[in-house]
């Protein structure tokens, strides 16, 4: 949704965060395991990042 001024307002910082969790859910749905490991935690979260 746009402002009454018709400028879009982002925050960068909120969508880099919204991404990420995005990243975690689709590797936690991936894993065969109930729960990632920290190791997996780390190697999606430094995917990411690259």
């Amino acid at each position: 949704m746009t402002p009454a001024g018709g400028t879009t307002v982002q925050d960068h910082v909120a969508l880099a965060e919204i991404e990420l969790c995005g990243e975690l859910i689709i590797a936690a749905s991936a894993a065969d395991e109930e729960r990632l490991s920290q190791d997996r935690i780390d190697e999606v979260l430094m995917g990411f990042a690259r």
